[in-house]
């Protein structure tokens, strides 16, 4: 067994979280992500970027934690009312906690300790709470090896956790965000503070925090995509840092995570904005009497729209909602597929994009 190293308190010493080479990336990493808050004004509907890229968030985060599912089980799930396979449920009750923590700050501006404990509690489904009991450790999958063993005490844990939310809530220092942010994400998963869902927590005090740091307005930029394609080395630099008190290889990796997902995420919002100009077209010239500005952005906020959508969203007579989307699949901008008893009317364009960026 190895021994157990003790988990510091936040801040480490300034000079190993702000070198050289972190200054050079951080300078790329804010200004992608500068760009990437400006150009999601440019969406005329902020529901049409926060509905896709959170679903999208939801399932690459939950694949990290080797829950794999697919954008087309999900988008049906909300679509349709039928049971969902564990995998699709796991996944949408993470895209509920993101809005969930969104919510909160929107109303608050800062976090507590009830507030993170609501968001876990959401996304595992459970009243387990902090962890009580010692014994938790975490292995190498592959090997059954103890890599980590966290804090084990209650009092422990709690007086970490009130340290991190010092540190997450009140600007303590000029230390530029976007470092902490890396800090603060290393503390949360070493402190480890539940049973389950400890990641997927994480990632989402990721955003929120973001957020609350006005480094972007609404919750669309996600690192899971990139700790996917780059997980052993996101693992390998989180425990580098708890055996040496290395920091600058790992905040390295989160920036340049910023910095790519940023970039590709303003990809996406570009070519979800050139479909959407593209579709107003088609309807206005060949549907103009059923052209309408807040039926087309309906087919952008829920790629799987039914009947049920269009008539809450333009308040309709059900036969007319009907009529709509069925014209629409006529023109080619759905398609229509029976789920259940239910008919969906999928906007294929926009899924393909989703996919693809």
């Amino acid at each position: 067994m190895h021994p157990i190293k003790k988990l510091d308190k936040l801040p480490p010493k300034r000079g190993k979280v702000e070198t050289l080479e972190i200054l050079r990336q951080l300078s790329k990493s804010s200004k992608a992500l500068g760009e990437l808050k400006g150009i999601a004004k440019t969406i005329p509907n902020q529901a049409m970027l926060i509905n896709t890229v959170v679903l999208q968030e939801a399932k690459d985060s939950s694949e990290i934690e080797n829950i794999i599912t697919t954008q087309d089980e999900l988008y049906k799930a909300l679509a349709t009312c039928g049971k969902s396979p564990t995998q699709v449920k796991e996944v949408i009750n993470y895209r509920k906690a993101i809005f969930t923590g969104y919510d909160i700050i929107k109303k608050q501006g800062f976090l507590r300790l009830k507030d993170i404990e609501t968001i876990q509690k959401t996304i595992i489904e459970n009243n387990a709470g902090i962890r009580k009991l010692p014994g938790t450790v975490l292995k190498n999958d592959k090997t059954g090896e103890i890599v980590y063993t966290p804090p084990q005490e209650k009092d422990e844990i709690l007086a970490l956790l009130s340290n991190f939310l010092d540190y997450f809530n009140v600007n303590q220092d000029d230390l530029h965000p976007l470092i902490k942010l890396a800090i603060l994400h290393y503390q949360f998963e070493s402190i480890h503070p539940f049973y389950d869902g400890n990641g997927r927590t994480g990632r989402i005090l990721n955003i929120l925090y973001l957020i609350i740091n006005e480094l972007l307005d609404i919750p669309i930029l996600y690192l899971s995509s990139y700790i996917n394609q780059n997980k052993s080395e996101y693992y390998r630099l989180l425990n580098s840092v708890n055996k040496t008190d290395k920091w600058d290889e790992y905040i390295l990796y989160i920036l340049k995570a910023i910095e790519i997902t940023s970039i590709r995420t303003i990809d996406k919002i570009n070519h979800i904005n050139d479909l959407l100009n593209e579709t107003i077209k088609i309807v206005q010239e060949q549907e103009p009497k059923i052209y309408r500005k807040e039926l087309v952005e309906l087919l952008f906020e829920q790629p799987y729209s039914k009947i049920d959508f269009v008539v809450n969203k333009l308040n309709v007579e059900r036969k007319a909602g009907s009529r709509y989307l069925k014209k629409l699949e006529k023109i080619g901008i759905l398609k229509s597929q029976k789920i259940g008893r239910e008919i969906v009317y999928i906007n294929t364009k926009l899924i393909e994009i989703l996919k693809k960026h």
